[in-house]
């Protein structure tokens, strides 16, 4: 794809997948569930056009990259560690880069942030807000009371089990269903019932999205599984217990933030009031906007690619 070079770094014993393109500072792309390093392919052509290299892996678990079998390998200290030596390994000479993250890939930029600050120039994340710690519970208790048992990361915690309902479905399926979300309501999979559609029903793909995109996700889904990318789910509360150190501490690193107003996830109960009412840019002090993008989902990269673009193009520039 244009120029997209490919190759395997080792990683603490981890074979990573990196799409790379360009030369100069490095802007390092991570990505979300369920997606790989495709999720920035116009991210990675436009600014490797600007004068950036774009590093774009596919995380542990994911794609053609490594995925341990123990589910507590995928907490945010393993992936936080994969990356600090993918960027030791392919950029020695830059102390510190550019990072773009989006879903869990906006989760992870928040936790490489809140380690490692030192090797991050800016961050500019997408659909997910910083969530800090809160000391007096698991976030799977919490999210249980709020919305029940059905609620997807509530499902996802059973290994095994999403992964079965999955399958039964198909991979192309449940690609469809995910990146064709609309509703800004939490999402719910009732057991057995999948996203609430009828069985065999069409899904109508966005302008967007091709099919010839979903059927590159499905080779790679269909070969290494959903239990990766589902297993960083099933470690929200060994994090939340290992991150006890980090209980108050702030993200100081300059960042710009982005959302769709019917992303799923910039609408969780709390998040708007968290981000308009002071709470973001108190726990985020260098904070320099929040930008909302109106009648847009939540996979902005590939959605409003040349918005995105310019976005993080005229962030980075400031640096």
């Amino acid at each position: 794809m244009e120029g997209i070079e490919h190759r395997t770094v080792n990683v603490n014993g981890i074979n990573m997948h990196i799409a790379e393109k360009g030369k100069g500072p490095v802007i390092l792309f991570l990505h979300g569930f369920p997606q790989l390093w495709y999720t920035w392919r116009h991210q990675i052509i436009a600014l490797a056009s600007q004068g950036y290299r774009a590093v774009a892996p596919d995380l542990r678990g994911f794609g053609d990259t490594d995925a341990p079998p123990s589910i507590t390998s995928y907490t945010c200290f393993h992936v936080v560690g994969d990356l600090i030596a993918l960027l030791d390994a392919v950029a020695p000479d830059q102390d510190k880069v550019f990072v773009v993250g989006h879903d869990w890939g906006a989760r992870i930029a928040w936790f490489l942030c809140l380690f490692r600050p030192d090797r991050v120039r800016a961050l500019f994340n997408i659909s997910v807000v910083f969530e800090p710690r809160n000391p007096k519970g698991k976030p799977i208790d919490y999210l249980r009371a709020i919305y029940g048992n059905d609620y997807y990361k509530c499902r996802f915690q059973e290994p095994g089990d999403i992964e079965a309902e999955f399958a039964q479905l198909g991979t192309a399926t449940v690609l469809k269903e995910f990146l064709t979300l609309r509703n800004p309501g939490p999402l719910f999979l009732p057991k057995g019932k999948g996203f609430g559609h009828p069985p065999g029903a069409p899904i109508v793909l966005p302008s967007w999205l091709s099919e010839e995109d979903i059927n590159y996700y499905a080779s790679k889904f269909e070969k290494t599984g959903f239990t990766g990318g589902v297993n960083y789910y099933r470690d929200l509360d060994l994090n939340w217990e290992l991150t006890a150190p980090w209980t108050g501490a702030q993200i100081k690193v300059p960042t710009k933030f982005i959302a769709g107003d019917l992303d799923l996830s910039y609408n969780t109960v709390g998040t708007q009031d968290y981000v308009h009412k002071g709470g973001f840019k108190r726990d985020v002090p260098l904070l320099e906007e929040v930008i909302e993008l109106k009648n847009v989902g939540h996979f902005l990269p590939e959605e409003k690619p040349d918005e995105i673009n310019k976005h993080i193009y005229d962030f980075f520039q400031k640096f």
